[in-house]
């Protein structure tokens, strides 16, 4: 994807019943690296350590996440959540450094709802596409 679609108006699309609503429908087919991110980001928004414009991006990826309408339809396979792993990616590589590791912890310890331990491990490498590298 060459360019990210303006996931910022999708800010006000956002609610906590809404978020976990989406990742509880579409955990297994989007993924561990896809739920782990936006589980990051939504746990991220808690944090006191994460400005506020900050909060609005993460704002605007969630809203992106559960909102039906978005550039390419969910519906369609593999490529339906891909601009959504793309934006949540983004703005989780802008927050990062600031998320604490106890959010981190949290939102692994929530992917067992969906994933086996295997799935999990390879969570650690949301920012890779080889399994063994580190998160930048």
């Amino acid at each position: 994807m060459s360019e990210l679609p303006d996931f910022m108006k999708y800010k006000d699309k956002f609610s906590e019943s809404g978020f976990v609503e989406k990742i509880s429908r579409v955990a297994k087919r989007a993924g561990v690296k896809l739920v782990y991110a936006a589980l990051i980001l939504y746990y991220t928004l808690e944090s006191p350590n994460i400005s506020l414009r900050d909060k609005a991006y993460i704002v605007g990826a969630l809203g992106y996440l559960i909102s039906p309408l978005d550039l390419v339809p969910d519906a369609i396979p593999i490529a339906g959540l891909g601009d959504d792993l793309a934006v949540l990616l983004y703005v989780l590589q802008r927050v990062w450094i600031d998320v604490p590791d106890d959010v981190k912890e949290k939102a692994k310890a929530r992917l067992s709802s969906w994933f086996d331990d295997d799935e999990i491990q390879t969570a650690d490498d949301v920012f890779s596409e080889e399994p063994n590298e580190t998160p930048v």
